[in-house]
């Protein structure tokens, strides 16, 4: 190889990938599919600013289920925003004019996957989902995925639940009561929506400590 190509071959990971479209063909779960393109080349898609359940978390399957009855077999068209370190196209999946990543919040099939969003329907979508009880958010105490796959980040085990919304905040809850107090993102939320510490989201907009989760 030359040294040119060489040069260009370390350049290409770092090229944003255009828009693209195609057929789907798999559907792997609630926020992961693979599109057969143009050129017959199948590309992995992970849906932008969601984040399903694992498949052997409860409602894995119902995710994956609701996901393949919106997209399998059809023609979607993808608007990439990223590629992750597994490889995968990061985008939103469109079908004509339904967003299937924003579906999947609306039906309770997924959460908002905070890090990474920043559109203000996604965040309404879940607190509306939320507020109704729908889908995942019929259990009392469902664990966010990015908790069940890393237990450690959140102090707690693959099996330990946050606890449930009540007048008073648990034990759990801890005193915290400011942004200022917070480590992360995930820990404002997490305080705010599990443990009615309100003062954290003062615009009212759903997302707390705007600083932390931008």
């Amino acid at each position: 190889m030359s040294k040119i190509a060489h040069f260009l071959s370390l350049l290409l990971p770092l090229v944003v990938q255009a828009d693209l479209s195609g057929r789907v063909v798999a559907v792997a779960d609630g926020d992961t599919i693979t599109v057969l393109d143009g050129g017959k080349r199948q590309i992995k898609i992970r849906l932008h600013q969601i984040d399903a359940p694992e498949k052997k978390q409860d409602f894995g399957q119902a995710s994956k289920q609701s996901l393949s009855d919106l997209v399998f077999g059809k023609q979607v068209k993808i608007e990439v925003a990223d590629t992750d370190k597994y490889g995968r196209t990061v985008g939103k999946v469109l079908i004509g004019g339904t967003d299937a990543n924003l579906e999947q919040v609306k039906r309770g099939m997924a959460w908002v996957y905070e890090k990474y969003a920043n559109e203000p329907a996604y965040f309404a979508a879940e607190r509306t989902a939320k507020m109704n009880r729908v889908g995942l958010w019929n259990q009392p105490n469902p664990t966010p995925p990015w908790v069940y796959r890393h237990p450690e980040r959140a102090g707690s085990t693959a099996t330990a639940k946050p606890p449930a919304l009540s007048g008073k905040p648990s034990r759990r809850c801890g005193e915290k009561r400011f942004c200022k107090e917070m480590s992360s993102c995930e820990e404002a939320r997490y305080f705010l929506n599990e443990c009615g510490v309100k003062g954290l989201d003062g615009d009212g907009d759903g997302r707390p400590c705007e600083a932390l989760c931008q």
